[in-house]
């Protein structure tokens, strides 16, 4: 089956429009889309054809215009023939008491009605298509469609009955022809069907890359684990118990003969880079290299430093390579890497496209990897012999995240904090109390704290009603003088350094950014994050922004500042935040409030796009899902039978073949 003629059928409706309803010319509704059967009356041509062209259509219950803009008398004349019958269709309006409908949808032969769809489906448009033309040429696809051989059921035959489901076929045919409105809605047992072969596909791929992984031969490194031991007597702290645990967890994994695909969620501040210097201290025992990626240049050299600190004890070489090292500074770092004389190298993911050797690499390990994909993943342990796989991320994710982006992965938590770590207070506070906070961060600055300000925009814009960073940062720049620094994405990767590490020194006491310190600016001094505009965030974010203070044994406050009024969801959001510092209870509630759409923004947290499925309304089927792939790959890992044969149909169509060619290639 063509791209093209696949890529729309798999365009679900986003609407419909009802053409059953036929009022007759006295009960039309202004306003309302009516279909009317009319005898052609008189035809008013203007004059100037500037001016609209005019034809009074009647029933026998009354009459009305049909109005046409730049019309040409010969076509109209054509069109509608006076005292014949004709079905039209379209939007009615009331000018002058006088009912109109201007360029009806539809102008047929009483004779060709089955052509007047009753049902028409709204599809989405781009510029220069019309929905006449995109419902015409789905239609043209669905005829093509119905000439291919069955496809066979990839769904288990029992579960299809018991949902009371059509076939997929059948399906799609309906949703595209409906014959009520409801046919196209999300819980509707068509969109069901077609929303659980959708998330069934992306599951089996994935299950198949897990099962590809388990599979898949991975180098057995079992020693003494000094370095381990060198790494915790030299730490300043105490391994919590979830840290401890986690470290176990991913020894055993990197101790067996089976590859390593763990995911690392940690809750902010829980301390991930330490599990991480442990595995890295680990596979340097056995004699391999680790690779470390992050998101940007900024976190890549503060994760070396940390990781530089914490790894020296075992006599370990850490180096950040990232795109400002160039010429020969490049090329001795290459050679380092070549000969292993480093043993753990730190970058952003641009390291990894690049013509980089190393001597033996046996631990990826990546950072905030919501920005990443399962075929990411797959490209990059391709780098080194099997290397074991460790992904971290400092969000926690609610659980239907966790199966659509991350189901390939061993999941462990770190759901401590260090000990000794206090809560950090929240307060909730209307904008009206600006100059009082203002007057407050005086004093914490006397008293020698450190204070993140975070605003949602860089400069100011006459569309939105949000204060700038540079705005905010020019009125307290004129009360506290140079201890304001002023930190945002628009800056260059050396200016974001400079000045995250002028903060980190207390050079500034204000530091004044956008979400661009969300991950990355670390302050161990800070003790009170102020967020302007709070109820524009998501929960997730403001978790994420409120985890850069608290991280010593300082009390530390987040100051959520909003302007009224609040939506109910917005007033949620800030209680929600005011109650709990649990990351993994706030995301699960961030999914309920706003919804998979707008979760962590969709795009950036590594969420699949959709045809059919939604992921609020179809939660229970994803589950479902997820066990059937994971039951039939077990039963039948070549998906070699009757079932299995048609799965891969199933995977070819929603284009998530990229497990078919990784069986073949296990």
């Amino acid at each position: 089956m063509g791209g093209r003629i696949k890529d729309l059928l798999l365009t679900a409706p986003t609407g419909a429009i009802d053409r059953s309803n036929r009022p007759g010319i006295a009960n039309a509704l202004a306003g309302e889309i009516g279909t009317f059967l009319v005898t052609i009356g008189s035809h008013k041509a203007p004059s100037n054809r500037n001016r609209p062209y005019k034809i009074t259509v009647y029933d026998n219950s009354g009459e009305m215009e049909i109005i046409y803009f730049k019309a040409r008398s010969a076509q109209m004349e054509q069109l509608f023939p006076e005292g014949k019958e004709r079905l039209i269709s379209g939007k009615t309006e009331s000018f002058n008491a006088q009912l109109q409908m201007t360029h009806p949808d539809y102008v047929l032969d009483p004779q060709k009605s089955d052509l007047l769809p009753l049902i028409e489906p709204l599809y989405p448009l781009t510029a220069g298509l019309s929905q006449k033309m995109a419902g015409k040429t789905v239609r043209a696809a669905l005829s093509v469609f119905e000439t291919i051989r069955d496809m066979g059921e990839w769904l288990d035959s029992s579960f299809v009955s018991q949902q009371n489901w059509s076939g997929f076929q059948e399906s799609l045919k309906t949703l595209h022809n409906p014959s009520h409105a409801v046919d196209i809605s999300a819980e509707s047992p068509i969109r069901r069907r077609l929303a659980y072969d959708e998330l069934f596909a992306k599951q089996l791929a994935i299950a198949l890359v897990r099962e590809s992984t388990r599979r898949a031969h991975g180098r057995e490194f079992r020693h003494d684990g000094h370095y381990v031991q060198d790494v915790l007597n030299a730490a300043p702290f105490k391994p919590t118990g979830a840290q401890s645990r986690a470290f176990e967890e991913i020894e055993k994994d990197m101790q067996s003969p089976f590859r390593m695909a763990r995911l690392l969620q940690g809750d902010v501040g829980a301390g991930k880079t330490f599990v991480a210097a442990l595995a890295a201290a680990y596979a340097a025992e056995a004699g391999v290299q680790t690779a470390l990626m992050a998101p940007t240049e900024i976190l890549a050299r503060q994760h070396a430093e940390t990781l530089s600190a914490l790894l020296e004890p075992a006599g370990l070489t850490v180096q950040a390579i990232t795109g400002r090292d160039k010429g020969k500074a490049r090329q001795a770092l290459n050679s380092g890497l070549e000969a292993g004389y480093i043993d753990v190298v730190v970058g952003t993911h641009a390291l990894f496209q690049d013509t980089m050797t190393f001597k033996d690499l046996g631990l990826v390990i990546i950072d905030e990897q919501h920005r990443f994909g399962v075929r990411d993943r797959l490209r990059l342990a391709n780098k080194g012999q099997a290397p074991d796989l460790l992904v971290m991320t400092a969000t926690p994710i609610p659980r239907t995240l966790a199966l659509t982006s991350y189901g390939d992965l061993d999941s462990v938590k770190l759901d401590e904090k260090p000990a000794g770590r206090k809560p950090i207070e929240t307060r909730i506070l209307p904008l009206q109390r600006l100059d009082d906070v203002i007057d407050g961060i005086g004093r914490q600055i006397q008293e020698g704290n450190q204070v993140y300000w975070v605003c949602p925009l860089v400069e100011e814009s006459e569309l939105i009603d949000l204060t700038s960073a540079e705005d905010r940062h020019r009125q307290l720049t004129a009360i506290y003088g140079d201890k304001v620094g002023l930190l945002h994405g628009r800056m260059n990767g050396l200016e974001k350094e400079q000045i995250s590490n002028d903060f980190k020194a207390a050079r500034y006491k204000v530091l004044v950014a956008t979400t661009v310190i969300e991950v990355g600016v670390d302050a161990p001094d800070a003790t009170i994050i102020v967020i302007e505009h709070a109820e524009r965030f998501g929960l997730a974010q403001l978790h994420q922004l409120r985890g850069r203070v608290g991280r010593s044994d300082k009390q530390s406050s987040c100051l959520l500042l909003y302007k009224g009024p609040l939506s109910v969801s917005g007033k949620a959001r800030l209680e929600v935040m005011r109650e709990s510092e649990d990351g993994f209870m706030i995301a699960e509630k961030d999914w309920e409030l706003r919804g998979s759409g707008d979760l962590l923004g969709a795009r950036q947290s590594g969420l699949p796009d959709y045809a059919f499925a939604n992921l609020d309304k179809h939660k229970s089927l994803l589950e479902t899902a997820v066990q059937d792939a994971r039951l039939l790959v077990q039963n039948d890992p070549e998906l070699k039978s009757v079932r299995g044969k048609a799965a891969r149909d199933l995977l070819f169509l929603f284009e998530q073949d990229y497990g078919i060619a990784l069986m073949r290639a296990g």
